[in-house]
């Protein structure tokens, strides 16, 4: 009975459905969590939500079909301000000297399709204190093996961001140098799937695949209910453990 109410779901949710045939709508506005400390300002081709108090996005969300990822679009490197912060926007002097990256939660070789595309991953609330070996190193690694996963799954749901539930330290104007930073992927259709990363804000070596985490663990650490829109039974199998399967390191 149980397994014909999961297929009765599949067949009968368009969300989901459209997912299985790769067509969703690339902002992917059906699934944006809700903000926990901060406010959601929507860009053209993704959603974060700001944390006054931080400085910085508590996350970055969107869809990541194949097409995103197989432009042609160069780096603008144009930094700047965030029109759409309401309060004190961090500026891309703020982060001088401070020994940190402006790191980015949605990243700009997840957005090689256009130039508007590429230039809004510039606005400061996309970015986020990084250790130079972190950002340089394994979360470049993570965000390639994203882009790659996207290509060979038709798209996936990717929500970024610091956890700021935990501080190491601040740059000046008070901006929260996060201690750990997580990525949550999510694949519907037939046979959905969903994997959490969680990783120290420091250089590390290896496979990606060592800081996989059940997602459960990413969002008591945030406060943040990733995916509520599913089904409360799928989002439970999705979210209490980890599964590897589907996916390839």
């Amino acid at each position: 009975m149980y397994n014909f109410i999961l297929f009765f779901f599949f067949l009968t949710n368009p969300i989901l459905e459209e997912q299985g045939r790769g067509t969703a709508i690339q902002t992917g506005d059906e699934f944006v969590p809700s903000p926990k400390q901060g406010y959601l300002i929507k860009h053209g081709h993704y959603t974060l939500s700001y944390s006054s108090t931080h400085r910085q996005a508590e996350f970055s969300y969107y869809f990541l079909p194949s097409e995103n990822i197989q432009g042609g679009q160069k780096r603008t490197d144009d930094f700047r301000v965030d029109p759409k912060v309401k309060l004190d926007p961090v500026k891309p002097t703020d982060y001088q000297k401070s020994g940190y990256d402006r790191g980015h939660l949605c990243p700009a070789g997840d957005m090689t399709f256009n130039s508007t595309a590429m230039s809004e991953t510039f606005f400061m609330s996309n970015m986020s204190p990084m250790v130079p070996s972190f950002n340089r190193g394994i979360w470049s690694k993570l965000e390639d093996w994203v882009r790659d996963t996207a290509l060979s799954n038709g798209g996936v749901y990717v929500v970024t961001g610091p956890v700021l539930s935990s501080s190491c330290g601040a740059l000046k104007g008070s901006i929260t140098v996060p201690c750990l930073f997580y990525k949550v992927i999510f694949k519907g259709g037939p046979s959905p799937k969903m994997i959490g990363f969680l990783l120290a804000n420091e250089g590390a070596s290896g496979s990606v695949q060592q800081f996989v985490v059940p997602v459960d663990q990413i969002e008591l650490k945030t406060g943040i209910d990733f995916f509520p829109q599913l089904e409360n039974n799928l989002e439970q199998t999705l979210e209490s453990k980890v599964n590897l399967k589907g996916w390839t390191f």
